[in-house]
């Protein structure tokens, strides 16, 4: 007999999905169904962000909703963790806990639909239940962060850097490869920081020793024979130490670096690191030994205090760093973030003109980086078939956040089908290809 049926609504980043993957595994395991609709279900889990104020709203939003349609609502996620909040809005939730929090929402659960069942009784994939596509899923390294930029408030949610073990990483992207995974997306908070909490500590998998950092986790990642892609890779001088193994087919030639802005004064305010000039010549490096390295970033504008000379030296940062794919937004309050106390905020209309500027110059630049693609044969994995063509990626596009490589309609490929293709056009965010 089934436990109860729960629905699930998942908000936020990666690493949230994450977060839900593992809740529902959990509800899996212990004989829940996970019910599609909020109709028939015994109760609702809204998993929650309050990363901006547009999330939160979007996360109050949410909790609304299933209330009126269901009624019996656990938040969790990143806003639970202003309970006080969501209580305030709703009062009438079921239970409120913060991020990562499974057993605290399981306790929630067992509280107001308790199971019926003998859960070791139970069988779930060894991989786990997940949100993804059957062909990638996200494998999240670590928890929280040790960084305290003014913008953000994470870490009063995750709180500081707590690394999981090495071995207990490596296994579940093991289970995720023998599940047909093709293709794993290492995420965290901060990816390359994975192992200063445990001072780089030693553990084991399949009997040899590893290192918990993340040069020895990409080097071992990379003989599971599948895609392997990083993202939030901060900076930090050992990231050097990946290029080799980009060179060797170890891990994709991908990086996603979140740069923020390239004025030193804002960067000092932001409490980023970052010299400008070393920045622009470790890229140049990079590109030298992998002249195909694709790098992905995110920046701010309109950050307090900048002014048009800031902004000026970001457009001239951008001219010259000739990034493959960039996300930015203008500045948003967040409630609890240091950054609201600066002074020279910045006007909502500056902000705007900021950030269309910003994204005009940087659709000629990632545009200009697609048209040097067509030509390259490369090998791309299929995310779906539809409307006459088939929508695929190669190593230089990450799913969600960056374009398709687009080929004619192909009877034989499914999603989660690996082929070659030349590149035959650009757009201004998607390739055209042809299978060979």
């Amino acid at each position: 007999m089934a436990s109860g049926r729960i629905g699930f609504v998942s908000l936020g980043c990666p690493k949230a999905l994450v977060d839900s993957e593992r809740i529902i595994t959990q509800l899996r395991a212990e004989g829940y169904e996970i019910a599609p609709q909020y109709e028939g279900a015994d109760l609702v889990v809204v998993n929650t962000c309050g990363f901006i104020e547009d999330a939160v709203t979007e996360s109050l939003d949410a909790i609304g909703e299933a209330m009126a349609e269901n009624g019996k609502v656990i938040v969790t996620g990143c806003l639970g963790a202003r309970a006080d909040d969501v209580r305030k809005a709703y009062p009438g939730v079921l239970a409120v806990t913060g991020p990562h929090a499974t057993e605290a929402v399981m306790k929630a659960v067992h509280e107001h639909l308790p199971a019926e069942h003998d859960p070791f009784m139970d069988l779930v994939p060894p991989q786990g239940i997940k949100l993804t596509p059957r062909h990638y899923a996200y494998l999240k390294i670590s928890e929280g962060c040790n960084h305290r930029c003014s913008f953000c408030i994470i870490p009063s949610f995750r709180g500081d850097l707590v690394s999981r073990p090495v071995g207990d990483v490596l296994q579940e992207a093991e289970n995720l490869v023998k599940a047909g995974v093709r293709e794993l997306l290492v995420i965290s908070q901060d990816t390359s920081a994975y192992g200063v909490d445990t001072k780089y500590q030693t553990g084991f998998w399949n009997g040899k020793p590893v290192k918990t950092r993340i040069t020895e986790l990409a080097r071992e990642l990379g003989q599971l024979g599948v895609w392997n892609r990083l993202h939030y890779v901060y900076p930090y001088p050992h990231v050097d130490e990946l290029i080799p193994l980009m060179e060797q087919g170890l891990i994709l030639p991908y990086l996603d670096v979140p740069f923020q802005h390239a004025s030193t004064r804002i960067l000092k305010a932001m409490k980023r690191p970052g010299d400008v000039d070393k920045v622009l010549q470790r890229i140049h490096n990079w590109r030298s030994v992998i002249p195909e390295l694709v790098i992905r970033s995110t920046f701010i504008v309109g950050f307090p205090g900048e002014t048009e000379d800031d902004f000026d030296r970001l457009l001239e940062f951008i001219a010259e760093a000739e990034l493959d794919r960039v996300g930015a937004f203008a500045y948003s309050p967040v409630e609890g973030a240091a950054a609201n106390a600066l002074p020279n905020q910045v006007a909502e209309e500056v902000k705007a003109e900021r950030l269309a500027r910003f994204m005009e110059l940087q659709e000629q630049v990632s545009a200009e980086r697609l048209q040097l693609r067509i030509g390259d044969e490369v090998q791309v994995i299929v995310d779906s078939v539809g409307d006459g063509h088939v929508y695929a990626r190669s190593y230089a596009e990450a799913p969600d956040v960056d374009g398709y490589v687009v080929i004619p309609d192909d009877a034989t490929l499914n999603p989660g089908d690996v082929c070659d293709v030349r590149i035959t056009g650009a757009g201004m965010h998607d390739l055209a290809g042809e299978r060979l």
